[in-house]
């Protein structure tokens, strides 16, 4: 398979015509191999227009709707960005390609140090992976000017929002009744304010969803 000519048509047929005008990010994504983040068997599907299940709980998200969060996020070359859920590293790589620093947090050993060691053969130098609880952050290098999630979410994370800087923000899909939207959280003055940027269907990360309550 071409993987160079699918990635340019990820770009131009998937990514483009989606309202992503954002030139590092439409850069970043051209220039990183998703192949490389699937097992071998799976790599013909890497440049599907679908979320692409990696197990464990764990997505590729959709490159379009990727694509749009990540532009949302408005990542500037000198932000620290928390990745969570990077599962493969995928997402970090990316994000690596036009932020500062990244931390790539999962809560799966086994996707931790698969990312850790693709990060390597990457020289993807600015990018690390960390092993710990999805919900709990990385407080070590808090705070952060960005947070990425990787998969949508039923309940605000407290605790990650309190790991953002002045004028950070946390982009995620929010799931709903409806199905979801991603959003976008921004903290000003120690305040934060969240807004609805577009309709995503992504699937659910069961370290943010409602714990269930019993009625008596």
């Amino acid at each position: 398979m071409d993987f160079e000519r699918a990635r340019r048509n990820m770009i131009d047929s998937q990514v483009r015509p989606n309202r992503v005008t954002d030139i590092a990010v439409i850069d970043a994504m051209a220039s990183v191999p998703r192949e490389l983040f699937l097992p071998k068997a799976r790599q013909g599907i890497a440049y599907v227009d679908e979320d692409i299940d990696l197990g464990e709980g764990r997505y590729m998200l959709e490159p379009m709707v990727f694509a749009r969060m990540l532009q949302a996020a408005e990542i500037r070359p000198t932000d620290a960005v928390l990745d969570v859920a990077c599962a493969s590293g995928y997402s970090s790589v990316v994000i690596g390609r036009f932020a500062a620093a990244v931390v790539g947090l999962e809560s799966n050993p086994d996707f931790a140090a698969a990312a850790s060691k693709t990060m390597i053969d990457m020289n993807a130098d600015n990018a690390v992976i960390v092993e710990g609880a999805l919900a709990d952050g990385y407080a070590k290098q808090a705070p952060y000017d960005v947070i990425f999630i990787n998969g949508s979410i039923e309940v605000e994370p407290a605790g990650l929002l309190s790991q953002l800087g002045e004028g950070g923000r946390m982009v995620a899909v929010m799931k709903g009744v409806n199905g979801g939207a991603a959003r976008v959280w921004e903290k000003h003055a120690g305040s934060i304010t969240a807004r609805t940027l577009f309709d995503a269907g992504v699937p659910l990360l069961k370290e943010f969803a409602k714990t269930e309550e019993f009625v008596f």
